[in-house]
């Protein structure tokens, strides 16, 4: 009754500690990060529950193997279950299946008893008859060509049989020295067991604190979290929303550095313009001076004679030719458009974007200034949760219960040192008569020993019957001793052996064995096996409520795997943590918490009105009116239309096919005039770095309008539309993702007191005040029992049951042996005066 009731004060202390915690409830998303409670403070338990037996182990082993003979069949679970809860009333209604299972021991233990019984009378009438001078009483030996050949077959028989006899003793000894050993071997096992029960008792306070006092590691978390609600919760619903925002955002922006773009590139098209311009216009000019210098000098009269008149008009007819090709002159200039774009300009649209950029990256800051006071709530809450915590520990004195537990395990360790002094005085008597009960047996084979000593050292082939010497005689004498001591010992010996065979391999078999196989335990939890109206008498012994699901099976393999005494036990069924977290208020009250939270983000504008206006401004420019196909023709045509240098060498040809005179002379200066034009203003507006980079600036930018251009209306449109809807948005629409993102970081408060209360789950079934020592304790029974005592004993009698069983053939060799050492009285002599072949006895 005392172990009843410290373990259920221990049971009650080990949740007591922790069912304040059970007030949080399960959130419907885990939390975003996994916390690190550390690890529960573990004692160590000294107790190595395993034996080993040694050398003697073999011994064992040959023990176990002879009941294995005697008793093949298995474990009588039924027969056990049914005997046991009749009350060993259904052994008058199973004696059939009871003697069939024990039949092996039956036989033995019969034949034990008729060796016990019979024994003395056998020796007492092998007394008598030898006093008759039977039965090997006569003095007088018949001589026999063999005789030599039958007492060496007697006496190494004998020997053989001396020598089993021995083996047999040896090995009760053995057992009977090993049993005493074992003694310390069983202090020291209770030793340690006990304490291991005081480390479980002590390490189970501060196993307790320290879950308790992790709690702070949940209350860090949350604090953080809400310390940084405007990082956590504004940058979610920022990050949500910015997946439409942004984007609209970017484009505005984008759009900026598009005017930008079209500005510089209409100040490159006016600027290369005019420098084009002013290139081609002199060249023009020099080239209409030098065709209309040619006309006139064509219209010298030698030309008109026949001969030079076909070779004016050729030259005259390449003369249109004989002018610019690129004429830029004849674009129309982007100087309107020009002045539309820096209007808008004016605006500066980046601002305006950026404005709005900066009012939507302070959504965290308003998070945190609309939820203040919803913050403080649930600190206040928090703080509430941990002083509920600490004050109701302290309703339930586990210390003290705890306490007293170690003072009942003290309590119990004294008496059984108390006992210690009993214990030694009582193997000292079982230590006693095993070793009286050995010594029958050694004072037995002494006389046998000595006596075929004597007879063998004594013995002389040469001597008659009745000319023995007295050492042979004396060796005779001997093995008729240990006969007769057979006779008064054996018996003994074999009533002993009987009893402790009936009942040290019967506990064998029904207890030890199936321990080991663990069908001693099905047993065990059979239903209504202990009390009729219990189903299991753990929890029906324990909390008066036998249909708990508690077994001892179940109890010692948790405890074996050195599980928790709360998973162990099954103290849920009495205190449901489980239950009662899953009605926890925690989670509850947080969200009521949240419930107010209220996140207005109307204030943000993502883009004024002006910026608005300036981009629908951007697409009434005019760029799109702009000639872009005159621009790329005239920047991809030539400066001139024919080459001036092969136009004045053929003009020379053709000049000198004229007359020498004026006309000739005329036409190769305007030659020459040709050829200067071309080195002095093709050349550099060809090859000039100025007039290049011009052209090619000039079709780059016309290329970059037409872009532009081609689908500027729509970019603004769709632009405009975007932030629009990203506005519309932010201002009608925003309270779903609120609340959605709401309700993710609530999760994420009430999931860090779920990982918590799932850690004082797991740590209260695996690694708060475990059990091994419980499980060590119905080791260490069964190392005591079985393998210290019972294996010992057993062997004991295996022992020495083999050699009283071959102390018989000993004593029918010793005395037939005997006679062939003993001085007999009379003995056969051979007459020569007589009838061949005639004996006669002498006297």
């Amino acid at each position: 009754m005392l172990w009843k009731t410290g373990l259920i004060f221990l049971c009650w202390g080990l949740t007591s500690g922790e069912l304040q915690d059970s007030q949080s409830g399960t959130p419907a998303t885990p939390a975003r990060r996994t916390l690190d409670f550390g690890y529960v403070p573990s004692g160590v338990y000294d107790t190595v529950a395993y034996y080993e037996p040694g050398a003697i182990g073999v011994l064992f082993n040959m023990m176990h193997a002879f009941l294995y003979v005697v008793q093949p069949n298995p474990f009588p679970e039924d027969l056990v279950i049914r005997v046991a809860k009749d009350k060993f009333g259904a052994i008058q209604s199973e004696y059939q299946k009871v003697i069939y299972y024990e039949i092996g021991f039956v036989v033995c233990t019969a034949l034990g008893l008729l060796f016990t019984v019979l024994l003395p009378l056998v020796g007492l009438l092998f007394c008598f008859c030898r006093c008759c001078d039977n039965c090997g009483g006569e003095m007088h030996q018949r001589q026999r060509k063999n005789t030599d050949c039958l007492r060496g077959l007697l006496t190494t028989l004998l020997l053989t049989t001396t020598f089993i006899i021995t083996a047999g003793v040896l090995c009760a000894y053995a057992a009977n020295q090993n049993l005493s050993s074992q003694l310390k071997s069983m202090r020291r096992l209770v030793k340690s067991n006990l304490k291991d029960l005081h480390t479980f008792a002590n390490q189970t306070p501060a196993q307790i604190d320290y879950l308790i006092s992790q709690y702070g590691t949940v209350e860090h978390h949350v604090l953080y979290d809400l310390d940084n609600v405007g990082l956590l919760l504004g940058g979610r619903i920022h990050e949500e929303l910015g997946k439409d925002v942004q984007p609209a955002l970017n484009a505005a922006l984008s759009m900026t550095g598009t005017m930008r773009d079209t500005k510089d590139a209409l100040e490159n098209v006016s600027l290369t313009l005019e420098t084009l311009q002013e290139g081609t216009v002199k060249l023009q000019a020099n080239l209409s001076l030098v065709r209309g210098s040619l006309s006139n000098a064509l219209n010298d009269p030698v030309c008109t004679d026949p001969r030079s008149s076909e070779i004016c008009r050729n030259i005259r007819s390449t003369l249109p030719r004989l002018e610019i090709a690129a004429n830029y002159s004849s674009l129309p200039d982007v100087t309107n458009q020009l002045d539309k774009v820096n209007e808008v300009l004016e605006t500066d649209l980046g601002q305006i974007v950026e404005k709005g950029y900066t009012s939507f990256n302070d959504t965290p800051t308003l998070v945190t200034d609309q939820t203040r006071n919803i913050v403080e709530g649930v600190k206040v809450l928090l703080d509430d949760i941990g002083s509920n915590i600490s004050t109701f520990t302290k309703l339930f004195p586990v210390h003290s219960s705890l306490t007293n537990f170690t003072k009942m395990i003290s309590h119990t360790h004294s008496q059984i040192e108390d006992i210690y002094p009993q214990v030694d005085q009582m193997d000292f008597y079982r230590w006693i008569c095993c070793i009286t009960l050995c010594c029958m047996v050694v004072l037995i084979l002494t006389f046998n020993f000595l006596g075929l000593l004597c007879g063998i050292l004594g013995f002389d082939r040469h001597a008659t019957p009745t000319t023995r010497g007295c050492v042979s005689n004396t060796g005779g004498n001997l093995l008729m001793a240990g006969v007769g001591f057979s006779f008064l010992f054996s018996w003994v010996l074999m009533g002993v052996i009987t009893a402790l065979f009936l009942v040290g391999g019967n506990l064998e078999k029904l207890v030890c064995e199936p321990f080991q196989t663990r069908q001693l335990f099905k047993v065990l939890d059979t239903p209504n096996l202990v009390n009729s109206a219990w189903r299991n008498f753990i929890p029906g012994y324990l909390y008066n409520d036998p249909e708990m699901d508690l077994t001892a099976y179940s109890l010692y393999s948790n405890c074996k795997d050195n599980r928790g005494i709360y998973s162990a036990l099954h103290l849920d069924k009495i205190f449901n943590i489980s239950a009662f977290l899953n009605t926890s208020v925690y989670s509850k009250y947080v969200s009521r918490k949240f419930e107010g939270m209220k996140v207005d983000l109307r204030g943000i504008i993502l883009l004024e009105s002006e910026g608005k206006q300036n981009l629908i401004s951007f697409t009434k420019t005019g760029i799109n009116e702009i000639d872009f196909a005159a621009y790329l023709e005239e920047v991809n045509k030539g400066v001139t239309r024919i080459n001036l240098v092969d136009f004045a060498s053929q003009l020379d040809a053709q000049a000198d096919q004229l007359f020498k005179g004026t006309l000739q002379t005329s036409l190769k200066g305007h030659a020459n005039t040709i050829r200067q034009i071309h080195i002095q203003q093709v050349i550099p507006l060809e090859q000039s770095m100025k007039y290049v980079k011009a052209r090619s600036i000039l079709n780059q930018s016309i290329r970059l309008l037409e872009r532009t251009s081609s689908d500027l209306p729509v970019r603004v449109i769709d632009l405009l539309a975007a932030v629009d809807a990203a506005q519309f948005l932010i201002s009608h629409n925003a309270t779903f993702v609120v609340n959605q993102e709401t309700e993710k970081y609530k999760q994420t408060i009430i999931g860090y007191f779920k990982q918590y209360i799932d850690w004082i789950r797991t740590s209260l079934a695996l690694e708060v005040a475990t059990c091994k020592p419980l499980s060590n304790i119905v080791d260490t029974a069964e190392i005591l029992g079985c393998s210290f005592l019972l294996d010992s004993m057993n062997t004991f009698w295996f022992g020495l049951g083999c050699s009283t069983l071959f102390l018989l053939p000993s004593i029918i060799l010793s005395v037939k042996l005997a006679k062939f050492y003993r001085r007999m009285d009379t003995e056969d002599v051979y007459d020569d005066s007589s009838v061949s072949g005639t004996w006669h006895f002498t006297l």
